[in-house]
């Protein structure tokens, strides 16, 4: 991913947090210079050798899984909010762009075969969604034979970490007056996307300020 060195995120924690907040991300594989991909539910965890992976599900009838190689990398994407930029906004000719936050995450996939590693998975899965309803609904109200009945059309993976590439593109190369303007004409947006942007660019002039 192309990424500005104004708007790269080398914040290894904060992009972790990124991911955990935007789980519902896409997996992208090639076969034969065709790519595919598939919208998944993610969750993030420390393997037994203290490293990133990413745990997924995807249905068996999805072929996407048997293309999945050891040694090869998959790339799985994370999107967050985006908003318009207008020109108008600046105190000086400009043009429009779009501020947003994307992460990559690239990685080594694995199936998941062990059948208590696909229970615990799905039990944190089904917990993390679920919340403060765990006690009305959870994997273990299930009846076990439906249970077992559900794995079998399900393909459970897990990707090891090797990299990520994280683009939080909010504006840091504006100076002080045209980044303050963008935040306020944002505030002005009806839409909840903008509204988000415009809470991420606070937070970054708060904590470093704008970068040119």
């Amino acid at each position: 991913m192309y990424v500005n060195k104004f708007n790269k995120e080398t914040d290894t924690e904060k992009i972790l947090d990124f991911i955990r907040t935007h789980n519902f991300g896409i997996l992208v594989t090639a076969l034969q210079g065709i790519p595919q991909a598939t919208h998944l539910p993610f969750s993030l965890e420390i393997d037994g050798e203290n490293a990133w992976q990413l745990t997924t599900h995807m249905a068996k009838a999805n072929v996407q899984w048997k293309h999945l190689q050891p040694d090869t990398e998959v790339l799985v994407i994370f999107q967050g909010a985006s908003a318009y930029i207008s020109p108008r906004w600046y105190d000086h000719i400009n043009v429009p762009t779009m501020n947003y936050i994307a992460v990559h995450i690239y990685g080594h996939p694995q199936l998941i075969e062990d059948e208590e590693e696909l229970y615990q998975m799905f039990k944190k899965q089904i917990e993390s969604y679920e919340g403060k309803h765990i006690d009305q609904y959870n994997i273990d109200s299930l009846p076990p034979q439906m249970y077992k009945n559900e794995l079998k059309g399900l393909v459970a993976i897990k990707i090891k970490v090797s990299r990520m590439e994280a683009s939080f593109k909010l504006s840091q190369n504006r100076d002080e007056n045209n980044y303050k303007s963008i935040i306020g004409e944002l505030e002005k947006q009806p839409d909840a996307s903008s509204q988000t942007i415009a809470t991420h660019m606070k937070e970054i002039y708060q904590a470093q300020g704008y970068k040119k």
